[in-house]
């Protein structure tokens, strides 16, 4: 049935958004309305323990303020204590709850952080592009428990057996190859029984290009199919169900334009827009994950027609959204939906220097029962993570088209394979997932490299004439969702290459060379990249037509023997200069 929105008043503010009224403990009489506190997650990528860096959020009329925030126990009790303002509650989450992550977490192949997500009560998830990271196969195994061993890592490390996920993976329009989805595409949660009794349909799923972002070998035989296309079958469905509301989790997401309100909305772009501009109309409600983004929008800005509201909380457990639907459920319908974004603030127990207290938002107290578990996996993990490995001589950050951190890594990995030849090495930005920072004195540990880049790569050499090169190199800009942004890598010493985003596509780089001299597309040359890209990953289809590979040592490996300098001295960070961007 059609169950016409009539209103959807949005609540914003900072401050006063994470006060969080009593529980409330009495039903509401037959027929009245009935209120469902849902909590939306996104992008928890295993941060079972606090952000080291603070989180930045921006009140829309040009005020910024940081806040300290994430760790598991802290996330927990946020997630409980928004749940409490009412006696109907669920937690849904758009994806990438996994992979990317710590050391804490993806040494044990992110078992821990499916344990804390079943002990917050998480009950429907998306799946994610980084769900398919190890494969789908090993996906399977974290939903449905066991200690197969699918990877290069032995699993059931901490806790054997290992039980599974007590919520369930969503994945409407990720098919096998008879036509069956992986996951089921929709679950259907009920509130009460009689008169008042309500009924809300969750649809889940991730994007539709997953395969041009994850390693092939880990998607065989799974074909991701058009978004729009596979939510509006699954509210076809859901409606021949008696659903009251129905909710979408995606794993796509907005852009915000720069300076937005965190829990407002803002000009909106990005891959999601698309898709929700195709939106059957009876879907309620969008929750959101993959940009990284904040906001709450009202879709009917857009499209009158579409009154949903849509959603995203940021990154690595340092927000949740707290979002309250209130259904007529003698009259079917939804009379409104609001929703704000709340920073999960954890500061230190002190409140002292290390981790300030911002008295703007909302503290939260750690979960004693997470806080045990997590430092069960914590001390299992102490010897591997605070080995030192060397030291740097300053904070190697990712930002911007060329940064430090990209071309140390490029460096280290030209370094490492040498021996097979290589001329010149690629990393892709992607795959760069945090911050390199150095205690004070520029040392720097496993558990600091390993969450540079944490998915297990090897690295590849292999032939490409320069005409392969250079087609590589435009390939920078096909992006594969289709937008303009650029896929810009960061490359070895003696490389230099300039780009002009404002050309055609195919005609952008204006020029590549190697040791001063141009790339000759007659010559051939020895590239090194990841094995991630080597089998095409993140739409650099090019390395797949790779002639003679030698496969070496793991990524991290390589930066570890990097940074183990003669001399113990610390490796100076790269000055930069290798890639140019025209107009930027």
């Amino acid at each position: 049935m059609f169950r016409q929105l009539l209103a959807i008043p949005l609540a914003l503010g900072l401050a006063a958004c994470a006060t969080v009224p009593p529980h409330t403990a009495s039903a509401p009489p037959p027929d009245q309305p009935v209120t469902v506190r849902i909590v939306g997650i996104n992008d928890f990528h295993g941060n079972l323990e606090p952000l080291k860096r603070p989180l930045d959020l921006t009140d829309g009329h040009g005020g910024e303020q940081t806040v300290y925030a994430g760790g598991a126990a802290w996330f927990a009790s946020a997630v409980e204590k928004t749940r409490a303002q009412n006696k109907d509650s669920m937690v849904i989450a758009a994806g990438d709850l996994i992979s990317a992550s710590p050391l804490i977490s993806s040494l044990f192949l992110d078992e821990p952080t499916i344990g804390v997500m079943n002990r917050i009560g998480l009950e429907y998830s998306a799946v994610g592009n980084h769900e398919f990271d190890r494969g789908w196969k090993e996906l399977k195994r974290l939903q449905m428990g066991g200690c197969e061993k699918n990877t290069l890592r032995q699993p059931c490390a901490v806790e054997n057996p290992y039980k599974g996920a007590q919520f369930e993976y969503l994945a409407a329009n990720v098919e096998m190859p008879d036509g069956s989805t992986l996951f089921p595409a929709y679950a259907i949660k009920r509130f009460g029984s009689g008169p008042d009794a309500i009924a809300i349909g969750v649809i889940g799923l991730t994007l539709r290009d997953t395969a041009n972002i994850v390693s092939p070998t880990g998607v065989k035989g799974l074909t991701f199919t058009d978004e729009a296309t596979a939510i509006n079958k699954a509210v076809a469905t859901l409606e021949t169900k008696d659903v009251d509301a129905i909710v979408v989790a995606i794993h796509q997401g907005l852009v915000p334009e720069p300076g937005a309100d965190f829990t407002g909305c803002g000009a909106i772009s990005g891959g999601l827009r698309p898709i929700l501009e195709r939106l059957d109309p009876r879907v309620n409600l969008v929750i959101s994950g993959h940009t990284h983004r904040n906001y709450v929008c009202n879709f009917a800005t857009v499209d009158p027609s579409r009154p949903f509201i849509v959603s995203q909380a940021g990154y690595g457990g340092t927000e949740i959204t707290d979002i309250a639907m209130t259904i007529d459920p003698a009259k079917r319908t939804v009379l409104s939906i609001t929703a704000k974004n709340i920073p999960v603030q954890s500061p230190s127990p002190a409140a002292g220097p290390e981790r300030p207290l911002d008295p703007n938002f909302a503290a939260f107290s750690p979960d004693p029962k997470i806080a045990a578990y997590v430092a069960q996996y914590a001390a299992a993990a102490r010897d591997v993570t605070n080995r030192p490995v060397g030291k740097v001589s300053g904070p190697a950050l990712k930002r911007g088209y060329e940064n430090p951190l990209g071309d140390l890594i490029a460096d280290a990995q030209l370094a490492a394979t040498k021996d097979a030849g290589a001329q010149v090495a690629f990393m892709n930005p992607g795959g760069i997932r945090s911050d390199l920072m150095p205690a004070a004195d520029g040392s720097v540990t496993f558990g600091d490299i390993y969450a540079v880049q944490p998915f297990g790569n090897t690295l590849v050499t292999e032939n490409l004439t320069g005409k392969q090169l250079l087609a590589m190199l435009e390939q920078q800009y096909a992006n594969p969702d289709g937008t303009e942004l650029a896929n810009v890598m960061s490359v070895s010493k003696g490389f230099t290459m300039t780009l002009d985003p404002s050309k055609p596509i195919g005609q952008r780089v204006v020029s590549a060379a190697l040791g001063g001299e141009p790339i000759d597309p007659a010559a051939t040359y020895r590239v090194t990249m990841n094995s991630f890209l080597a089998s095409g990953g993140d739409g650099f289809t090019v390395f797949e037509q790779g002639t003679d590979p030698v496969v070496g040592p793991l990524d991290v490996d390589a930066m570890e023997a990097y940074l183990e300098t003669p001399d113990g001295k610390a490796r100076q960070l790269p000055a930069g200069g290798r890639v140019t961007v025209l107009g930027q």
